[in-house]
């Protein structure tokens, strides 16, 4: 059951409590000869997915039509269906309806805050989506303001502020700043005038956007808020025919299938991405892809098909020409290969293979956020490996890359790096680098 973002948003918008909702809900039916008895509890249901009596969603639209003083109806506020526009309606809609997301968790509306992840085919379904047809044949769309060329520079420019950002001080500090420009500044933009031409830029500059939102609310651990951009993102990859995009956008949801601990779903996401963007994927998308694969199958302890895609992926990794590749693949930097190389012959006992790719891979030069993984990464294959020494001096460095770091999933490594140095405090260095561990997770965001 999805989350109502629609009635959340017009809820925020007319300033109006669920128990102040139901209370005028209430009246309206007594007045119309119902003995009607919703509370706030009710209100709460209808925006956890619920839908209530065709009768009574009139009444609602009554009521916020009054106060917001326009004309509010059923669509208007999620009660006619339950998608919430990221997936299964036609683009017209998902123009409409989309931006109730962003808007509802700019506000930090508890309805936005508590979106769950979905599962089974509710999870799969926009990616089935973005392979198939149909296809948006006219993306164009008339709205209050013209969108033009400067429009979708200013939206390609803020992706890459708010990546930079990301990689910088962690998901936790840039999120709240990327979905104020969602609301702000990219809402106005998708409701926009704008023809064929410029809406297919358009939508790939907003998707690229939306992404990023999706990455931000991943690293700060709201699984279900990441998953509901992440199938925007690949809805707005359809709407803007760019097939690298959307595949792209799947290798996020891959990443995030693999720390949900769903393998399956990790390695059949991962093989929709390579089949479909067939050949518009670049080397370095299909290098992660293929890294991403050998995890998941390692994990499952498919040894044989784990270094299959393992040899795939240092392939696809020799063909990268940067000047090639589109932006959002920079962070396949060099040793991001040999990183993920390194956790999955770890997952698979390997640890000697392991503890050169992990070393390799610290060598290589990357951003802050890469630093810190890979740090992290080469002190659990070191303890494996019972190289003490080892463990000590990288554990030590992560700690001092890690510092101005806001990010639930850079937390997660370092809960993992104390755990597989706990068993060894008994060696001073090692005591005295998990107390500094423990000192860091100790620190309140």
């Amino acid at each position: 059951m999805s989350l109502n973002h629609l009635l959340a948003a017009a809820l925020d918008d007319a300033g109006m409590s669920r128990a102040g909702l139901a209370q005028r809900v209430d009246y309206l039916g007594a007045r119309a000869g119902l003995a009607l008895h919703y509370d706030h509890t009710s209100v709460g249901r209808w925006l956890k997915g619920q839908r209530p009596r065709a009768r009574v969603i009139e009444l609602v639209c009554a009521v916020l039509s009054e106060r917001l003083g326009r004309d509010i109806t059923p669509p208007d506020i999620g009660l006619d269906t339950r998608t919430d526009g990221s997936s299964g309606t036609t683009l017209p809609v998902f123009v409409e309806r989309a931006p109730a997301l962003w808007a509802s968790d700019h506000r930090q509306s508890t309805t936005a805050q508590e979106t769950p992840a979905v599962t089974g085919m509710a999870a799969i379904a926009p990616v089935w989506e973005w392979e198939n047809p149909p296809h948006d044949l006219d993306v164009s769309h008339r709205g209050p303001a013209r969108v033009g060329a400067e429009d979708l520079e200013m939206l390609r420019g803020a992706r890459g502020h708010y990546v930079r950002m990301y990689q910088q001080v962690g998901g936790l500090a840039a999120r709240p700043r990327v979905i104020r420009f969602l609301a702000e500044n990219v809402t106005p933009a998708v409701r926009g005038s704008y023809p064929d031409r410029v809406g297919r830029e358009l939508f790939r500059a907003a998707g690229g956007l939306v992404a990023v939102a999706g990455i931000c609310s991943y690293d700060s651990d709201q699984q279900g808020l990441a998953q509901r951009y992440f199938h925007q993102a690949l809805r707005m990859a359809k709407a803007s025919g760019d097939h690298a995009f959307g595949g792209y956008v799947v290798a996020l949801l891959v990443n995030q299938a693999m720390y949900l601990k769903d393998y399956r779903q990790a390695i059949a996401f991962a093989e929709a991405g390579l089949r479909t963007a067939g050949p518009y994927l670049s080397p370095a998308l299909a290098a992660d892809l293929f890294a991403m694969q050998a995890k998941a199958f390692a994990r499952m302890r498919h040894p044989t098909a784990a270094r299959d895609s393992l040899g795939r992926a240092e392939e696809a990794y020799g063909r990268i020409r940067r000047a090639d590749e589109p932006p959002e693949t920079n962070y396949v930097q060099p040793g991001l290969v040999e990183a993920q190389a390194a956790e999955a012959l770890l997952s698979l006992g390997d640890h000697r293979p392991a503890l050169r790719f992990a070393e390799e891979a610290v060598d290589a030069q990357t951003h802050a956020r890469g630093v810190v993984h890979r740090l992290a990464t080469l002190t659990s294959v070191a303890v494996a490996c019972h190289d003490l020494d080892q463990a000590v001096a990288s554990a030590s460095a992560t700690l001092d890359a890690a510092q101005g770091m806001e990010s639930r999933r850079l937390t997660d490594r370092l809960k993992g790096m104390h755990r597989k140095l706990a068993p060894h405090t008994g060696v001073p260095a090692v005591r005295e680098v998990a107390e500094r561990v423990e000192t860091v997770l100790a620190m309140p965001y």
